[in-house]
């Protein structure tokens, strides 16, 4: 088991490292999505498969989800079919698309050997929610202040002009 984490661990830093050095948003994104589905793997494989589950739901499900809601946004207008087009050519999902492999060829080995890594003991959702409301609810509230904070500052800097000047 130990190579499964590593090989995760190694696409999980080139997809990030990839993802940061894209100069397109878009592409950065889809290299993002790779890392944190490498991450959940990882996650899966050291024996935590409600936090892989986690992992997959919110940060590369919903949270992805909403950049690409943003990236819509942000191209308005009617080239923005043109824009869409040059900025994702076929040869852009190759590098992706080959780490999503490496990760689906791992995932299904781990799935189908069954042996995960003991940790003595399983936790499952009921523990979670008491430590994440119990010990830790201080940071729980902080984190959902400050994505308050981040939801109301996207909605301002999405205004239209119309509606910042308070015309209509």
């Amino acid at each position: 088991m130990d190579i499964l984490f590593y090989v995760a661990a190694v696409v999980a830093v080139l997809a990030t490292a990839l993802a940061i050095t894209r100069r397109n948003a878009v592409h950065g994104l889809l290299y993002l999505i790779v890392s944190l589905l490498a991450v959940a793997l990882i996650f899966f494989v050291v024996g935590a498969p409600f936090v892989a589950a986690l992992e997959v739901i919110i940060y590369a499900g919903a949270i992805m989800v909403l950049f690409v809601f943003v990236m819509m946004l942000l191209n308005l207008g009617p080239q923005s079919a043109d824009q869409e087009r040059r900025w994702l050519p076929p040869g852009v999902w190759s590098g992706p698309l080959a780490l999503a492999i490496v990760l689906f060829g791992e995932l299904l080995y781990v799935i189908g050997s069954a042996t995960l890594a003991s940790t003595g003991a399983e936790i499952g959702p009921v523990e979670v929610g008491i430590a994440l409301y119990g010990p830790y609810a201080l940071g729980v509230e902080i984190a959902s202040m400050l994505l308050l904070a981040g939801l109301v500052g996207a909605y301002h800097l999405g205004r239209r002009e119309t509606e910042r000047s308070g015309g209509g």
